[in-house]
């Protein structure tokens, strides 16, 4: 082995041992390094690959690995590190042939916490950082995520062949500026009600799961209704969730819901992946969302204040406007994309899978 083949093999093993600063477990365990080489300049670049496009503050892993060669291999030059980024996941749609990653359920315990805006949000941020994403709006009785993302027409039918040569029909999600979408507001006319029972809501979740063309994602979002109602269960019933994003303001009215919406998901196994406060301010108060979840001992997704900028956004369908640069809500908002991408990631290596429900 030559010299600099002995120095690369020694700065892998010790940038190996480095401790991820979000999951808290080392890139070699996490499978974080995918090389180290020699440049033809002499230095040496060491290619990490990220678990999620939106890995916050990845500056700290390239502190850490200069600051790990220089003290276990001071004769070799500063590395320059370099990033790429697969989203991993729990294939949660695999048991009835979806090709995504990651399903995340965005719910709440009450109506009129902003949670559909939540759940754009989520969608946007994930697809402004490069992710793969689909929306679908469960959300049968209010569906508002159309309006929010500026998105309307029909879904178009389209015939496909099988690989055993049968035909089936799939639905085309609608564009939402690279979001693939899906929801009830493309069936009705906006202002019909739609009054249906259980059984009726049951099939057409279904088949905007199971006959929508949903191509391969690494993030599907699902906006649900209010509540602790039908639709959870049934999703829990269909795939196996990669989590839920509870959404609640911070007063104690709503708190008090939220904690029912949490209790329902961890009795149907489905991991909480975290809690967003959102309208924070001095409206509702802040702090109420992060207390309640140190309490039942569950991540803090970050809060959302209550910007006018996210109501006038939202009422012109312009979400992904508040992902520009300049917009005052984006931290708040980018912030809660990536604590809930890298919840979902921890999830992966920490939570065994768990036996889905039998459908009823």
């Amino acid at each position: 082995m030559s010299s600099d083949e002995a120095t690369l093999k020694q700065v892998e093993e010790c940038i190996r041992r480095i401790r991820d600063p979000e999951i808290g477990r080392s890139l070699g365990d996490l499978n974080m390094i995918r090389s180290v080489r020699s440049q033809t300049d002499g230095q040496i670049e060491v290619a990490v690959e990220l678990p999620t496009p939106v890995y916050p503050n990845r500056e700290r892993i390239s502190a850490a690995i200069r600051e790990a060669v220089a003290e276990s291999c001071p004769e070799a030059p500063a590395p320059d590190v370099v990033f790429s980024s697969t989203v991993r996941g729990s294939e949660s749609g695999g048991t009835i042939g979806l090709q995504i990653k990651n399903v995340v359920a965005v719910g709440s315990g009450k109506g009129g916490v902003g949670k559909s805006t939540i759940a754009a949000c989520l969608a946007c941020g994930l697809k402004a950082a490069g992710a793969r994403v689909g929306l679908m709006d469960a959300d049968v009785y209010g569906p508002s995520i159309p309006h929010m993302l500026n998105a309307s027409g029909h879904p178009a039918a389209t015939e496909l062949k099988t690989t055993d040569g049968q035909t089936i029909n799939r639905m085309q999600p609608i564009d939402a500026g690279g979001i693939k979408l899906m929801s009830m507001g493309f069936f009705v006319d906006p202002d019909r009600a739609v009054v249906w029972r259980g059984p009726m809501l049951h099939k057409a979740l279904t088949q905007f799961l199971k006959d929508t063309e949903w191509g391969e994602l690494d993030y599907l979002i699902i906006d649900l209704p209010p509540g602790t109602g039908d639709v959870s269960l049934t999703l829990s019933q269909l795939i196996g969730l990669a989590g839920a994003v509870i959404v609640c303001t911070p007063q104690q009215v709503a708190l008090l819901d939220a904690v029912k919406a949490i209790d329902m998901y961890q009795q149907v196994k489905v991991p909480v992946l975290g809690v967003v406060e959102n309208m924070t301010g001095e409206v509702f108060g802040r702090g109420g969302a992060k207390k309640k979840a140190e309490e039942l001992g569950l991540p803090f997704l970050g809060e959302v204040p209550i910007e006018a900028c996210i109501r006038i956004r939202g009422d012109e369908g312009r979400i992904p406007a508040l992902f520009e640069e300049d917009n005052p809500a984006r931290p708040h908002l980018m912030g809660i994309c990536e604590q809930t991408a890298i919840q979902i990631a921890r999830q992966l290596l920490e939570t065994p899978k768990m036996p889905q429900l039998e459908v009823l």
